[in-house]
């Protein structure tokens, strides 16, 4: 039996900000692979439709950077706009539109936690911006992301060498100390929600940051930019 609308009634395209939405695109948005290979052969996952808005993303995205960040070489723009469009950033503002609330999942996937797993919450997102794009056009779509992540813009374009947080770390440490920071795992768990990493960066046996994420590189990133914070707030690397 063909997947029912999961939004007829317009709730979610209302959470979006958006004329509702056609509910076969809609409900290909929000169906992912688990509930289709689980349930309902005839449903169409979101993987097209996340390849779509995944590319969209970007271009949205990079345009938006170079016009407005004239200064900002390539090699910046580029990390500026990997920051904006990656995994954590969409899933965080999945999380702020309620998304994973409508997500159809297969029964295991649903068991292990699937509503609120960042792989699942950032694919979602992505799939509804090529239906947003698909189903109202180029305009509309671009006004939603543009909307939807104007924070994160914002803040990476203010952030400057905190982009990449290691390579923002690794330049303040040799400065200050003359020797690469070391990472550490100090916690690795396979839960509900998957593997969680938690990681702590060490400098002179000094526990300078502290992170955690669904991988170890993601849970290094985010204890190298709790560390960058503190050594800013500390005076910087002519500290």
């Amino acid at each position: 039996m063909p997947l029912a609308p999961p939004d007829s009634g317009g709730e979610l395209s209302e959470r979006l900000g958006l004329k509702p939405l056609s509910p076969e695109l809609l409900a290909e948005a929000l169906t992912h692979a688990s509930y289709v290979n689980e349930s309902d052969a005839t449903a169409l996952s979101n993987d097209r439709l996340e390849f779509l808005g995944d590319a969209f993303l970007g271009m949205v995205v990079a345009d938006n950077l170079y016009r407005t960040a004239p200064e900002v070489g390539e090699g910046q723009l580029t990390r500026m706009r990997a920051e904006v469009v990656r995994g954590t950033t969409l899933a965080a503002a999945a999380r702020r539109l309620g998304i994973g609330e409508y997500l159809v999942l297969g029964r295991g996937e649903e068991a292990a936690g699937g509503r609120d797993r960042e792989r699942n919450l950032a694919g979602a997102f992505e799939a509804i911006v090529g239906a947003i794009f698909l189903d109202h056009g180029y305009r509309a779509a671009r006004s939603f992301v543009l909307r939807v992540l104007a924070e994160e813009i914002t803040r990476v374009k203010a952030a400057g060498a905190m982009i990449d947080p290691k390579s923002s770390l690794q330049h303040l440490v040799q400065a200050r100390w003359h020797e690469p920071p070391e990472y550490v795992t100090v916690e690795e768990a396979t839960g509900e929600s998957g593997r969680r990493f938690v990681v702590e960066v060490v400098v002179q046996e000094r526990t300078l940051g502290r992170g955690s994420g669904t991988s170890k590189r993601e849970a290094q990133q985010a204890a190298a930019r709790e560390a960058v914070a503190r050594l800013l707030e500390e005076g910087g690397e002519g500290a």
